[in-house]
C-alpha cells in the first residue's frame, strides 16, 4: 500500500505531465487537446497540492510560470556563449557582395545551401537548460553580458520549463527572440491610454520594456511570445546532434519550442532573393512584426570554417527591408485633450498612402518632441509607421520650408474650455487641470462606461458627446439620474432604445468595487491595479483615508500609483463624487471577511509567523488565520502545522526546518485561505 507522500508525489507528477502536454499543444502547436475549464481544474488541483505540500514544488512546475514577488533589481550575468550581432544588407546586390566576401575565406566551396528565417522585431534572449530544466534566462545586453531575468522568462508560455527529451544533455543553450503579437501590443496600448500612461511606440520597445519589468506578474499579463533560432550544446560534437542549421531548428521543435514555421532551406542565392522579395509584402499579413530576413549558411562545418569578424559571424547576414516612408505636408497642428487633461499635439497632414493604409494624422507627443523636430505648419515632412503601426513624423525637410513659417507653441489655455493649461515640473506633458472641462468630462464618461469598467452597453462616443454638449450630465454620477424622457430628447434615440439604456445603467450598479475604482479614471490605475487595491482595501472609506505609504505596501503597487491614488482622494470635488456614487447604490465595498464565511478552512491548525511579510502586517496575517479557524502561537514546536516565512526570518525558520514543519510564503498562505 502506497504512503500518502508517495501518492501525492505521483499525482503531482501526473498533473504536471498533463498540463505540460496541454500547454505545448495550445501555445506551440496551436492545436488544443483539452477545454480551458478542464485545464483550469487540473491546474487548481496542482496548486492546492503544492500549497499543502510545498516540498513537492519544482522549478519546472506549470504553477511556477509567475514569480511570487517582484525583484528589487536585475543582476548582470556573463553569457556562456556570446550573442553576436549580424551584419546588415539592404538589397540583393549587398547580399551578393556578402556571399563574395565569405567565399574569399572558403575559396574551394562549391554549392552551398542557405537557411532563411524571418527576422522577428523583438528582444533577444539567452536561455540555459541544465538536465532539461530551464535555469536561466538573460537579455542580450552587449552580447558578452546581459541581465538575468529568469523569473520573467518563465512567464512566456512558448518557452518550455522542461525540454521534451527523455535523456536531455547536461546543458543546452538556446538563443531566440521574445516578441509581442500585434493584437496583444494594441491591447496593451489601449490599457495604457485608459490609465493615462504613455503609449509604447512599437512592439519591439514594448517587448524590451516588458522583459525588464521587476514584477513578473506584469510580464505574465502582457503575453510575450518566443521564437528560437540557435541551439548550442557545449561539450558535445554538434555533428552527433545536428549537422546543419535546418536540423537544429527541427531539433528545437522536438524539444518543445515553437519554431517559426516560415523558415526555408534554399539551395541557391537566387531562391534566397525570391524568399526575401515574397515576404516584402506578405509580412504585412503576419500577426507579428518582422523587419527583414536572416540568411545563414546551413552547414555547421562551413560555419566553423568561416568563423567571425570582430563584430559579426561571416556565415550569416540580416537582409533588412527598408522602412516605408513618404513625404507629405503639415497642414495644421491641432491639440487633442484626453480624459486625464493631457494636451497632445497632432500633425494634420495631406493624406498619403503608407504600408497599405491612408495616413493623415500623426501624434507629435509633446512640446519637447516638437522642439526637437522643429516642426511647423506648412513644413514638408517624412512620415512612416513606427513598427508599421503608429504613424510618426521622422524628419522635417527644412530646405522646402516656406519663408513665413513660425515655431509652434503649445497653447497657454486649454483649446476646449479656455482655462489656463499647466506643465507640471519634471513632466513633458502640458495639461488642462479644469475638472469641468468638457473634453475631460467626455473622456471620463467614456472610460466609466467602457467594458473593463462599468460596462454600460449602448453608451457610445456620440451619445456621450450629446449628453455633455447639451449640458445634460456634468459627472459620471449624473448618469444615474437619467430617465428615458431625458434620453428620448437626444438625436436617434427612440423610446425602446432609451429604456434599454436606462436598464443597462441600472445594471452597472451591480459591478464590483474593483470595476468602480477602475472606472473613476485615477491616473496610472489600470484594471489590474484596481483589483489589487480593492483586495487590500475592501471599502472606499479605507482606501480614501490611508496614507500614500500604506497604499504602496500593496503587492504590485509602486510609489507613482500610490501617490496618484492618495492625491485623488484628497480633492474635495472627488470626495463629493464618491458620496454621490454611494447614494446611487453603486458597489463601493467588496466582500469583507469572506474568509470568515468559511471559518473551518484552517480549523485545528497551528501557525507561527516569522520575518517581515511582503504586503501583510503580522497582525493582519494573524487576523486572517484566526478568522479561518486557525491558531497563531509565538514559538515553533512539534505541534506547529505551518510556519509563515517572511524576509529576515530567524531562529524560528531554522527550528521549523529541523522539525520538518511545512513553511509557507505569504502568497501560499493566501492561496491556502482561498
Amino acid at each position: 500500500m502506497q504512503s500518502l507522500e508517495a501518492e501525492v508525489k505521483l499525482r503531482v507528477q501526473e498533473l504536471r505531465t498533463l498540463l505540460q502536454k496541454a500547454s505545448y499543444a495550445y501555445y506551440v502547436l496551436d492545436n488544443p487537446i483539452m477545454e480551458d475549464a478542464v485545464y483550469d481544474q487540473l491546474y487548481r488541483e496542482l496548486q492546492q497540492l503544492e500549497t499543502q505540500y510545498p516540498e513537492v514544488i519544482t522549478p519546472d512546475s506549470p504553477t511556477q510560470r509567475v514569480g511570487e514577488r517582484p525583484a528589487t533589481q536585475f543582476s548582470s550575468v556573463k553569457h556562456n556563449i556570446p550573442l553576436y550581432s549580424l551584419e546588415n544588407a539592404f538589397n540583393i546586390e549587398e547580399l551578393k557582395a556578402w556571399q563574395e566576401r565569405w567565399r574569399r575565406h572558403a575559396p574551394n566551396t562549391d554549392s552551398v545551401e542557405y537557411v532563411c528565417e524571418l527576422k522577428i522585431d523583438g528582444s533577444a534572449l539567452a536561455l540555459t537548460y541544465e538536465n532539461g530544466v530551464l535555469v536561466r534566462g538573460a537579455t542580450r545586453g552587449d552580447g558578452i553580458a546581459g541581465e538575468e531575468i529568469t523569473q520573467n522568462v518563465r512567464t512566456i508560455r512558448s518557452i518550455p520549463l522542461r525540454l521534451n527529451l527523455e535523456n536531455p544533455p547536461s546543458r543546452v543553450e538556446v538563443r531566440g527572440e521574445a516578441f509581442l503579437a500585434l493584437d496583444v501590443f494594441k491591447q496593451i496600448n489601449q490599457e495604457r491610454a485608459q490609465s493615462g500612461e504613455s503609449l509604447f511606440a512599437n512592439p519591439r520597445n514594448a517587448a524590451a520594456g516588458t522583459l525588464r519589468q521587476l514584477d513578473s506578474q506584469i510580464v505574465a499579463r502582457r503575453r510575450l511570445d518566443f521564437f528560437p533560432y540557435t541551439l548550442h550544446i557545449p561539450g558535445m560534437d554538434d555533428a552527433s546532434i545536428a549537422r546543419t542549421q535546418s536540423e537544429a531548428l527541427d531539433l528545437l521543435q522536438e524539444m518543445g519550442f515553437r519554431v517559426n514555421p516560415h523558415r526555408k532551406l534554399c539551395p541557391s542565392l537566387q531562391e534566397v532573393a525570391d524568399y526575401y522579395e515574397y515576404w516584402d509584402t506578405e509580412r504585412l499579413n503576419l500577426p507579428y512584426m518582422t523587419d527583414g530576413v536572416v540568411v545563414k549558411i546551413n552547414s555547421f562545418a562551413l560555419q566553423e570554417q568561416l568563423g567571425f569578424t570582430q563584430k559579426f559571424p561571416r556565415w550569416a547576414v540580416a537582409l533588412k527591408y527598408a522602412a516605408e516612408e513618404a513625404p507629405t505636408r503639415v497642414e495644421n497642428i491641432s491639440i487633442n485633450v484626453g480624459r486625464t487633461g493631457a494636451l497632445t499635439p497632432l500633425a494634420e497632414m495631406r493624406p498619403v498612402q503608407l504600408a497599405g493604409t491612408t495616413v493623415s494624422r500623426a501624434t507629435l507627443h509633446n512640446s519637447d518632441h516638437i522642439s526637437q523636430l522643429d516642426i511647423r505648419i506648412g513644413d514638408t515632412v517624412i512620415v512612416r509607421k513606427a513598427g508599421e503601426i503608429i504613424p510618426e513624423v521622422v524628419r522635417v525637410l527644412k530646405e522646402l520650408r516656406p519663408a513665413d513659417t513660425q515655431p509652434f507653441q503649445m497653447p497657454v489655455n486649454c483649446p476646449v474650455c479656455n482655462q489656463p493649461s499647466v506643465r507640471p515640473e519634471n513632466e513633458a506633458v502640458t495639461r488642462c487641470v479644469n475638472a469641468s472641462c468638457p473634453a475631460i468630462l467626455k473622456g471620463a464618461i467614456q472610460h466609466w462606461v467602457s467594458r473593463d469598467a462599468l460596462d454600460i452597453n449602448g453608451m457610445g462616443e456620440k451619445l456621450v458627446q450629446q449628453l455633455v454638449d447639451r449640458d445634460v450630465v456634468h459627472s459620471v454620477a449624473d448618469l444615474y439620474d437619467l430617465t428615458a424622457d431625458h434620453l428620448g430628447k437626444l438625436q436617434r434615440m427612440g423610446k425602446k432604445l432609451a429604456e434599454k439604456l436606462i436598464h443597462a445603467i441600472a445594471q452597472s450598479k451591480t459591478k464590483p468595487w474593483s470595476r468602480v475604482l477602475y472606472g473613476l479614471g485615477i491616473r496610472h490605475v489600470g484594471s489590474v491595479n484596481a483589483q489589487l487595491l480593492t483586495e487590500k482595501f475592501p471599502t472606499v472609506e479605507q482606501l480614501a483615508t490611508v496614507e500614500s505609504a500604506d497604499i504602496e505596501t500593496v503587492y504590485g503597487i509602486g510609489s507613482e500609483i500610490a501617490t496618484s491614488v492618495y492625491q485623488w482622494f484628497r480633492i474635495p470635488a472627488n470626495q463629493t463624487l464618491i458620496e454621490r456614487l454611494k447614494a446611487t447604490g453603486l458597489q463601493l465595498a467588496g466582500e469583507i471577511d469572506t474568509i470568515s464565511l468559511n471559518n473551518q478552512l484552517l480549523s485545528g491548525k497551528t501557525f507561527v509567523i516569522t520575518g517581515t511579510l511582503p504586503t501583510l502586517k503580522r497582525d493582519e496575517a494573524k487576523d486572517l488565520i484566526q478568522k479561518a479557524g486557525g491558531k497563531v502561537t509565538d514559538s515553533v514546536s512539534k505541534k506547529t502545522d505551518y510556519v509563515i516565512v517572511g524576509e529576515e526570518a530567524g531562529s524560528k525558520l531554522e527550528k521549523a526546518q529541523q522539525l520538518g514543519i511545512n513553511c509557507l510564503s505569504e502568497a501560499q498562505l493566501l492561496e491556502l485561505l482561498s
